[in-house]
Parts: structure tokens; C-alpha cells; sequence
């Protein structure tokens, strides 16, 4: 017998459900305080943000020369956070769309984070291939303003492709995460003890009462935008992946990269879910919410996901060999065994290693266990990135434009303040919205009568 979705007090009479329900999310948005261990993480996350905004301005005065970019390797960090952070991005979203359209019921304890997830991902994500302009203040080059300059976009360019996806993407993300939000944000409003939150909620609501035509309205349109949310997403994540497919350094130019990119964003949404969740359940108190029976479903998507990956990897193996290209297998055994050959086997252990854990049931229920694996996941999936970025360039059809990459401290800088961007951004978002979608775990609860039809 499956293991339930919802953890009930045994004690817990059947009239009370739904406000127990109710308080359990609400409370650490009204009432609970969050504690001590919040605010460290905030600060910390905070102090964390502002090493980013000091190797940012650093960056605008001395230029993209503080980076470890040479001849050879013009891309660098910049767009190997850019693909790591759109991909975990597009994976919330995405997520939370296909599971609402094949009707998983576990997505109501999942999908408010992953959404949110993919705001703050998408956000930040949008900020590297701005600052890999070298002048990020022109910007603005990229957009069909009028012709006063006499100046155009370049179509045919990478970077403006990226700009209206990553553009389109997170307006889409946007709405469909308020929209899902505005019942939640109504009970709020009802339960607010303050006057100040009573309006601020009030005013986000948009004037939601629960009615019968609000519920209709709001089924028709969410069930769309997840219908439009799924063709977008794959889309977005084509694009990125044809950043380097229209590329000819060897090892980019394969018709492989827009399926294989939205495959790895998948993978890298779901660990990055995975990763979250055992800290949301843990210090909000949602063990009631978040069963172990998520944490299987989590972890048979990511031991699916490591397998197609593996296949990946070896059809990408199989085409650099028997095409016949020397460049191409120059490129396979420079991976295999040279210079980057040890983050190379650690990407493949992160990413497809680990996740074999996750065949024993035992050890993809144990929320320890499957945060060590997904966060595993997510440093192998940025080897990836980074790899895919730096080594083609590194081993071009030119030996005398080979260039290896050396990242500096300013890499490290610019990547370890964009994690705790993400951290303080998602904090804050927890801290004044629900984490779980009350309206939708709802239809979860038994019903207190065992006559009467269980909700779809």
C-alpha cells in the first residue's frame, strides 16, 4: 500500500482539517516565529550578496580582463552560470506544468517552491550574459529601440536570442506563479493580524473571494498557461542549446545540444528541488506536508534523469569517435585525459554515479540521503556547464589557438554570491508567502464523511 501523501495528527478531529491545514502553511508567514536560524542564514546569505555586488563593480571598473579569459576562451564562468542558473530556471516551471497537466497529486507540497525557484534562478540567470557584454551599461543595444543611432539588433547573435527568451520566460514564470498564488494570498488577507498585512495581502489578492465564477476563471486560466508553460520551456532551452549548436568548434556543432539541454535542465530542476525541500521541510515544520512519499517520486524522476543522461554522454562519445573528425576526437581524448580530464570524471560521477544510489527504495525516501545526491547533482551539472563552455574552446581546430582555462578569484566571487543571491532572494519570498499551496493540498485531505466523493 502506497504511503499517504498527507501526514494527519492522529488525534485530529475531521472538522478541524482544513484549518489545521491552514495554519500548519500560514504560520510561518502570520504567526510562527522562524527563529534564530533564519536570520543567520539571511545575514549570511546577505553578506554573501554584497562579495557579488563588490566583484561586480569591480568588474565595471578594470573589465572582463578579471576574469580568466584568453585568445581562446572569450566565454568563460560568465556563460557557464548563465546555462547552469536558465536551466535550473526553466526546470521549475516546467516541473510544476507537467505535473499539473498529467494530474500528480503530489505536486500541491512541490510546485510553490519550484515556481519560486525559477524566479529567483531565472533572475539572476539574466544577469551573466549581461555582464559578459564587457560594457554592460549599452545593454539596451540588444532591443529593437527606435533607430535613432542608427544601430540594430543583431539577429543572427546569441546574445539576442537569449535576451527575448530569457525575457518571454520569466514574464511567463511570473504570471503563472501569481496566478497560482492568488487564493493563497486571499487566506492570508482573511488571517492576517495586522492592519498592514490585512491590505498588503488584500491588495495582491485582487479582490478574491472564493467564489464559484473566481474558481472557474482561475482553473481555465491556470490549466492554460501550464498547456502554453511546457512548449515554452522546451523552446527556451532549445535556444540556449543553440547558442553552441550554431557554433564550429568541435564538440558544439551537434544537432544533440537542444534535446540534451533540456534533458540536463530537467535534471539540474529536479536535484535543485530535491535540495530545497529538505531545508523548507525541516525549518518551516512541514513534515506533515512533505512525505517521504515525495522524496520517491523526487528520486525515481532523478534516477530516470542520470540514465538518459548517461546515454547522453555516450552517444556524445560515440559521434565525436566515428565521425572521423580529428578535432572532434582530439577534443574526446582532451576530456578523457588531459588538462580537464579530473572534472571531467567527477561531473560523470556526480551525475550519473550518485544517482544509482536511488534504486533502493530505503535511500530515496531518506530526506538526507537525497539532499547529499542532489546536491552532488547540482555541482556535477555545473562541471557540465562548465565544461561544455571552456573545453571546445580550449581545443579548437587550431593547435596554435589552444588555451587552457584558469578561472580567478573573481569567477569564484561572481559564482559564489549568485548561490547566495538565490539563498537571501528565496528566504525573503518564504518569509512573506506561503511555501506549500494551501488551496491546492486541499483537495488532498480525506473527506469527513467516507460517503462523500473525493475531490479530483
Amino acid at each position: 500500500m502506497a504511503a499517504p501523501l498527507l501526514r494527519l495528527p492522529e488525534d485530529l478531529p475531521a472538522a478541524q482539517r482544513l484549518s489545521w491545514l491552514t495554519a500548519t502553511v500560514a504560520g510561518p508567514v502570520l504567526r510562527r516565529p522562524l527563529g534564530a536560524g533564519w536570520w543567520l542564514a539571511l545575514a549570511a546569505a546577505g553578506a554573501g550578496t554584497l562579495v557579488m555586488f563588490g566583484a561586480i563593480l569591480w568588474l565595471l571598473l578594470h573589465g572582463t580582463g578579471v576574469w580568466g579569459l584568453n585568445s581562446a576562451n572569450i566565454w568563460g564562468f560568465a556563460v557557464a552560470n548563465y546555462v547552469w542558473w536558465i536551466g535550473i530556471g526553466n526546470a521549475g516551471t516546467l516541473i510544476s506544468c507537467l505535473l499539473l497537466l498529467t494530474r500528480q497529486h503530489w505536486r500541491a507540497a512541490i510546485n510553490r517552491y519550484a515556481e519560486t525557484m525559477t524566479l529567483v534562478a531565472a533572475a539572476i540567470a539574466g544577469l551573466f550574459p549581461i555582464l559578459h557584454l564587457g560594457r554592460p551599461w549599452l545593454f539596451y543595444w540588444l532591443l529593437p529601440y527606435p533607430n535613432t543611432m542608427d544601430l540594430w539588433p543583431q539577429w543572427r547573435s546569441a546574445l539576442v536570442w537569449d535576451l527575448f527568451a530569457i525575457a518571454g520566460y520569466l514574464i511567463f514564470s511570473l504570471l503563472f506563479w501569481y496566478a497560482g498564488l492568488i487564493p493563497d494570498l486571499a487566506a492570508l488577507r482573511d488571517r492576517a493580524q495586522g492592519r498592514f498585512g490585512r491590505r498588503a495581502y488584500g491588495l495582491l489578492a485582487l479582490g478574491w473571494r472564493g467564489a464559484a465564477r473566481h474558481w472557474q476563471a482561475h482553473h481555465s486560466f491556470y490549466g492554460a498557461m501550464a498547456a502554453l508553460g511546457v512548449p515554452l520551456v522546451i523552446s527556451v532551452h532549445s535556444v540556449v542549446g543553440l547558442d553552441f549548436a550554431i557554433g564550429i568548434a568541435p564538440g558544439w556543432n551537434e544537432s544533440l545540444f537542444p534535446p540534451y539541454f533540456v534533458v540536463g535542465a530537467m535534471y539540474s530542476g529536479f536535484a535543485m528541488v530535491a535540495t530545497l525541500a529538505v531545508p523548507v521541510r525541516h525549518f518551516l515544520g512541514l513534515q506533515a506536508l512533505i512525505t517521504r512519499r515525495h522524496f520517491d517520486a523526487i528520486g525515481r524522476i532523478l534516477l530516470l534523469g542520470s540514465l538518459v543522461m548517461a546515454a547522453s554522454y555516450a552517444t556524445e562519445w560515440f559521434i565525436g569517435w566515428y565521425g572521423g573528425d580529428p578535432a572532434a576526437r582530439t577534443l574526446l581524448h582532451y576530456r578523457l585525459a588531459g588538462d580537464a580530464a579530473p572534472m571531467y570524471w567527477a561531473m560523470l560521477a556526480c551525475n550519473v554515479g550518485l544517482a544509482q544510489a536511488l534504486w533502493w527504495p530505503r535511500l530515496r525516501r531518506s530526506p538526507a540521503v537525497l539532499f547529499v545526491l542532489a546536491a552532488g547533482i547540482n555541482v556535477g551539472m555545473w562541471l557540465e556547464r562548465v565544461l561544455i563552455v571552456t573545453d571546445s574552446l580550449s581545443r579548437s581546430h587550431l593547435p596554435s589557438q589552444w588555451r587552457s582555462f584558469s578561472a580567478t578569484i573573481w569567477d569564484w566571487a561572481l559564482l559564489g554570491g549568485s548561490l547566495c543571491l538565490f539563498a537571501f532572494l528565496f528566504l525573503l519570498l518564504l518569509r512573506f508567502l506561503p511555501a506549500v499551496s494551501m488551496h491546492e493540498t486541499r483537495s488532498l485531505l480525506p473527506p469527513a464523511d467516507p460517503a462523500e466523493r473525493r475531490r479530483p
